[in-house]
């Protein structure tokens, strides 16, 4: 059995190494947000207020509100606020695991094996005049990548804020915090989207999830969030950012997974 053949990388290009164990990590470790789910489904089932929490009526925050009484005009009662607030906490460290291990060269290629990755181009000639060495300027591949991972640390970042600083503490790093992942996240997936296009399937939802939490995120500011429904409109901020960072942890995930199971094949084939 033979590997995936490549061509020699162009100057300024190198092959990403999908078997690095930074690279499994990475992708697992932002499958992972999904638990919040899992979690929020609990929590909602534990809710005590007055009335049966509504996934359309009810801020997201509502559910790690730390104490039971009336908060901002809403009666609030979550029993299971500390495992509300412990998976906000979970969810952002797994997205700083995410920005952390998943590196811009394994992003700009989605995980593709035996696809180079192009750091530098070159851009005319350098300083010295001619015949001197040509300037070497970073690819707008590479910037986006960069990109998707500082906005993914930031949002995953700002959901830890939101963890450790529930609503109710009167704290306006909580706020703060949800800006951060909604934001951070919004942008993370639309600028994933585009540098993933032709490269994988997945793009298209990657984007469609960044423009819908961005779009959400607008009507929210313009309105603020005096809306009819401001729970679903603030599910519609934060769950496609969860879904689809999710989402595209499994795509690399899945992939390196391919790439290490084929690497193991190749070993024990000689």
């Amino acid at each position: 059995m033979t590997g995936p053949s490549t061509a020699p990388a162009q100057a300024g290009s190198f092959f990403p190494d999908l078997r690095n164990i930074r690279a499994n990590i990475g992708g697992w470790a932002q499958l992972s947000v999904v638990q919040y789910f899992v979690a929020e489904a609990a929590v909602i089932q534990a809710w005590a207020g007055p009335e049966p929490y509504s996934r359309a009526t009810g801020y997201i925050s509502d559910l790690g509100a730390v104490s039971c009484g009336v908060y901002e005009d809403r009666a609030v009662c979550s029993p299971l606020h500390v495992l509300m607030n412990a998976s906000f906490v979970v969810q952002g460290l797994a997205l700083v695991l995410g920005a952390l291990f998943l590196t811009a060269g394994l992003l700009c290629v989605a995980a593709k094996p035996g696809v180079a990755a192009r750091r530098f181009r070159s851009a005319g000639a350098g300083v010295g005049g001619a015949g001197s060495v040509p300037a070497r300027v970073l690819t707008v591949p590479w910037i986006l990548a960069v990109a998707i991972r500082v906005l993914t640390g930031v949002a995953g970042i700002g959901t830890v804020i939101v963890g450790l600083v529930p609503e109710d503490i009167g704290s306006p790093w909580h706020f703060a915090g949800a800006l951060m992942f909604f934001i951070g996240g919004g942008f993370a997936l639309l600028l994933l989207g585009i540098l993933w296009f032709r490269q994988t399937p997945m793009s298209w939802f990657l984007g469609v999830c960044g423009l819908t939490c961005i779009g959400a995120l607008i009507i929210g500011g313009l309105t603020g969030m005096e809306v009819p429904l401001p729970g679903l409109l603030e599910r519609f901020m934060g769950y496609p950012v969860t879904i689809g960072l999710a989402a595209a942890g499994l795509v690399i995930a899945q992939r390196v997974h391919t790439e290490r199971k084929a690497a193991r094949l190749r070993v024990g084939s000689h």
